[in-house]
């Protein structure tokens, strides 16, 4: 069975509002079969998410959100501002707010890998 694409343009739209788009979709709740423990009724698709460089944020978001991460040793702890990791590849901060989103189960993995970049 061929592979279904959707299309999502995230040009001059919030990256929170596509997030919430693209999840609902890959979780299925847009399905009137939904359960949360399965991956899909129909699960040949892949979500196509169309010039994600060119999305917008509302506020002051750029320069005051900070993500932190740490390896778990003492003086590890590394930040970046949202603006940074969003000019250095959208793409991967994109699939970090889809994780953070994603219910945090093994099916997640799985999830993400049906998005796709143009």
């Amino acid at each position: 069975m061929k592979e279904k694409i959707i299309e999502i343009d995230a040009q001059n739209r919030s990256l929170g509002r596509v997030a919430t788009e693209v999840v609902k979709i890959l979780t299925g709740k847009d399905n009137p079969n939904y359960q949360p423990n399965v991956l899909g009724l129909n699960n040949n698709f892949k979500i196509k998410i169309l010039n994600i460089d060119k999305a917008k944020f509302t506020g002051k978001k750029l320069d005051e959100k900070i993500y932190y991460r740490s390896s778990g040793y003492l003086g590890s702890v590394k930040q970046k501002s949202l603006k940074e990791m969003y000019q250095e590849n959208p793409q991967k901060l994109f699939l970090k707010i889809l994780k953070g989103m994603l219910p945090k189960n093994n099916l997640r993995d799985q999830l993400l890998k049906k998005v796709i970049f143009s």
